[in-house]
């Protein structure tokens, strides 16, 4: 127990970290490069986030522990949408743009649908592939459907000031980056397991609650750095592509490499459910004049009421005091 305490710890540490020296390279390389803010923010930035929530997913499912993989997805969802959305509130009220709300989050809240459409029976790679090809699609209607304009500049340059840096280190930063996510991933799947293991939980409890907090860090990151800025747009579009490429890239993904049956069917049934909830209810509150303090609290409450529905119930509760 206490050596999965150890490398679940220390595994989400190092993941929070690299993960954040990733994006921060590739946003840099991006911005070097003066590729568009718009592909920076929806494609770069979009994925850099998704990028630990996929290592974490694929390394769970190869290893045959489909739960933890769908679950850390479930859980990402829920918590970009909630927790992550909530801190960021913390620093400035989020109201959302007629755009967002009209084009990117039905996108979003149909690719948190779809994915928990085709969990119902598990995942086949067949499914996997059907996430991956429309995530394609999704992609190029987002990328040809944006406005020509360079939007997000400066709340971009202050994500990923290239400052006195070179290319080169900002390459081998990425890459150094991207090879301790997959490390960091591959003791915190360890970790997860172990614990599931030792307290009985369910695999895609845990997935939900510790790997999918863990995962979440470099959204939280992003979020609170666009908040300061008061780019509340950058800042919710970021959080429902990153549902976006969690639900398509990181579940397409899952199918392709460790496809197979859910043994917690709570992930299939309440998690998906709720998921869905979660997510459509969030795009409503930010039609309502945005998300303020009030609504802050409330989606803190929806993660946690929603971490207690698929904990199992007072017995997963009673083997985590004990």
């Amino acid at each position: 127990m206490l050596n999965g305490l150890i490398a679940t710890v220390g595994g989400l540490a190092i993941l929070a970290i690299a993960a954040d020296q990733f994006v921060e390279g590739a946003a840099r390389i991006a911005v070097v490069l003066k590729v568009s803010p718009v592909v920076v923010g929806a494609v770069i930035i979009g994925f850099g986030t998704s990028a630990p929530e996929m290592v974490v997913s694929a390394i769970a499912s190869s290893n045959g522990d489909l739960d933890i993989g769908v679950g850390n997805v479930i859980g990402s969802n829920v918590a970009n949408i909630s927790l992550v959305l909530a801190a960021a509130s913390l620093v400035a009220a989020i109201p959302a743009s007629a755009r967002t709300l009209r084009k990117e989050a039905p996108l979003s809240v149909g690719s948190v649908v779809l994915f928990a459409l085709l969990i119902q029976n598990g995942i086949t790679r067949t499914e996997g592939v059907i996430l991956l090809v429309v995530l394609v699609l999704v992609l190029t209607l987002i990328l040809t459907s944006v406005r020509r304009a360079e939007p997000h500049m400066e709340v971009l340059e202050e994500l990923a000031d290239p400052g006195e840096t070179t290319i080169w280190f900002e390459v081998l930063r990425t890459l150094v980056g991207l090879v301790v996510v997959v490390g960091s991933a591959s003791l915190l799947v360890h970790g997860a397991e172990t614990i599931a293991d030792e307290l009985e939980l369910s695999g895609g409890f845990v997935g939900f609650t510790l790997v999918a907090l863990g995962t979440s860090a470099p959204e939280l990151v992003t979020a609170v750095a666009a908040a300061r800025k008061g780019e509340t747009e950058l800042l919710v579009g970021n959080l429902l592509g990153s549902n976006l490429f969690n639900s398509l890239a990181v579940g397409g993904v899952i199918g392709v490499v460790g496809p197979g049956q859910l043994t917690d069917v709570t992930l299939a049934g309440e998690g998906a459910v709720l998921m869905v909830v979660v997510s459509a209810g969030s795009w409503l509150m930010m039609m309502g004049k945005g998300i303020n303090r009030t609504k802050a609290a409330l989606l803190a409450l929806i993660w946690l009421i929603t971490a207690v529905l698929l904990s199992g119930g007072e017995s997963a509760v009673a083997a985590l005091v004990t």
